[in-house]
């Protein structure tokens, strides 16, 4: 089904990203564009309230990575290798919307 939102998680994405290795349990990495946040963030939860993640966060399209999980990696080019604790959607319809993925640094 065609939604009137569709379209803009790849605009966003396009505008505001950059290109971020994803590092999937039993898969090559490959770079995925998206947005890294290292700095705290305030997102709508569920039910419209305002939720502060002070977690480091990783904002990429649902369609680019349908495959991710708990455990999952990223490298976002700073140095540092993340891995995936939680993922959510952002409440877009869209076939394109944007899922926010709340990251823990995997210290060597």
């Amino acid at each position: 089904m065609v939604s009137v939102f569709d379209g803009m998680g790849r605009i966003c994405t396009m505008a505001f990203g950059a290109g971020v290795t994803y590092l999937a349990a039993g898969k090559p990495a490959r770079v995925v564009p998206s947005k890294f946040r290292e700095a705290p963030v305030e997102i709508e939860d569920d039910d419209g309230r305002m939720v502060l993640i002070i977690a480091p966060t990783w904002w990429v399209r649902r369609d680019l990575v349908p495959e991710i999980a708990r455990g999952d990696r990223i490298e976002p080019g700073n140095g540092k290798t993340y891995t995936v604790i939680t993922d959510r959607p952002n409440g877009s319809p869209a076939s394109d919307a944007t899922l926010i993925c709340e990251l823990e640094r995997i210290f060597p």
